[in-house]
């Protein structure tokens, strides 16, 4: 297993690389919190997967050269999995109980979110899960150590589902339409079902519903059944390989881009630049942001990380939809630390379990977000023992051809139907594990 590990330190930050190789002493004297990076560098999602990753590591990097945590370092080593189920669960047991303990776990896949959503409780080691995994994790009163913040595939469908509904003139105009949904066939296209299913009984349009096996490289019958079909429009829940192949295939048959919407995970730079012009008309829903070549936080990221030698990828990457769901992850991340650290002491290296306390008492408002760089980027973000979430907004941009432009004001999912759904979905599994849920005691942690 490939394991990369990143040191980063106040040191390094302040004074360049060339002090980690010349003050090693008072590199290992530095208090460090640890943040495991589950990698897919490789395999069929490397080019979607990578950005992620080092949107993750630069941002830890600025946050060291802010000086840190109120003063701990972040320290990240890295793990492939290749987004393999197996290996994932593989790197988290091998990075668990390094460096002092992990502090969260990021997955970037929902298979291995099903896989140690089962494991981390009794680690007592919590999961961040912005817009994958478990939808039903928004119940924070059942699934005490997952945190899908600010968005999951629920939100993002309703979210697309409203886009889509305004662009008709109000959803009795989609009443005796046809939408076809194109999802990766395995838990993560799976997730977003509940909530098309449940919008098609309320608003009584037709689904065709249209599985692709993994990895997604071979989809010319799926786009057979849509040339034959011809459905009003296509959602698609794809990942990787898959959104570009599908894009390409719809081009092939003819079938309009401007009808095609992708969720979240199918709606970033690499999906659709080699496709270019023949693109253009494309959207995808966001989880609050998409690409912010402009925002303070990238303009930081290049001035105190990229122009010191330090950025993790390439210079032309800052600030596109995937790193910077990077940067927002890590951002969450350390921030939920620092929410930690009001309660159990400035200054101190938290433990898995106190930064879980940390992200159920999150509080990023709109002023703490500017302050740290997400103006216009982000809105706030509340958690509590009940709501593991914090945030359902959203919006869409779509591909001019050549960028993503926005193309809607915020969508804000309605609570009134998904919360039933998550309420639904965790009581199952609750009785499947044989779990209860937590006391009012146990939510004062």
């Amino acid at each position: 297993m490939k394991l990369k590990s990143l040191a980063l330190a106040a040191t390094l930050a302040a004074a360049g690389a060339g002090t980690l190789l010349t003050a090693p002493a008072a590199f290992a004297q530095a208090k460090q919190q640890f943040f495991p990076v589950l990698s897919g560098r490789t395999g069929p999602v490397a080019p979607n997967a990578t950005p992620w990753a080092n949107g993750h590591n630069d941002y830890m990097k600025l946050v060291n050269a802010r000086g840190g945590i109120n003063g701990v370092m972040t320290l990240v080593e890295e793990c492939e999995t290749a987004y393999a189920t197996d290996r994932g669960v593989e790197c988290y047991e091998r990075l668990k109980g390094k460096h002092g303990g992990a502090t969260v776990f990021q997955p970037l896949s929902t298979g291995i979110t099903f896989a140690l959503t089962d494991k981390v409780p009794a680690d007592k080691i919590p999961l961040i899960t912005s817009g994958y995994g478990r939808s039903d994790t928004a119940d924070g009163n059942m699934f005490k150590w997952n945190f899908p913040l600010i968005g999951h595939y629920w939100l993002a469908g309703d979210a697309l589902l409203q886009h889509i509904a305004k662009k008709e003139g109000g959803w009795d105009k989609l009443k005796g339409k046809k939408i076809a949904v194109v999802y990766h066939d395995s838990a993560f296209g799976k997730e977003l079902l509940p909530i098309v299913q449940e919008r098609s009984k309320m608003h009584g349009f037709e689904l065709q519903l249209l599985p692709v096996p993994a990895p997604g490289v071979e989809q010319k019958a799926i786009w057979l059944q849509v040339r034959q079909q011809r459905p009003d429009f296509v959602v698609m829940q794809t990942w990787g390989v898959m959104t570009p192949t599908a894009i390409k295939e719809a081009v092939a048959t003819g079938y309009p881009r401007e009808k095609m919407f992708g969720t979240w995970w199918s709606g970033a730079e690499p999906d659709l630049r080699d496709v270019g012009e023949a693109a253009k008309g494309y959207s995808a829903v966001m989880m609050q942001h998409g690409a912010e070549p402009q925002s303070a936080v990238v303009k930081e990221i290049l001035e105190k990380v990229h122009a010191k030698g330090q950025g993790s990828g390439p210079k032309e990457e800052v600030g596109s939809v995937l790193y910077m769901r990077g940067v927002v992850g890590a951002m969450l991340a350390t921030e939920g630390v620092r929410a930690a650290q009001e309660k159990y002491g400035k200054g101190k290296v938290m433990t898995g379990e106190q930064a879980r306390w940390g992200y159920e008492n999150l509080n990023l408002t709109q002023a703490k977000l500017d302050a740290l760089g997400f103006k216009g980027v982000m809105r706030p973000v509340s958690t509590s023992c009940a709501d593991h979430l914090g945030a359902n907004w959203a919006r869409v941009h779509t591909w001019d051809g050549k960028k993503f432009v926005w193309a809607s004001d915020w969508l804000q999912a309605d609570d009134q139907i998904i919360r039933p759904l998550v309420k639904a979905s965790a009581e199952k599994y609750g009785a499947e594990k044989k779990l209860t849920r937590r006391t009012p005691e146990d939510c004062k942690g």
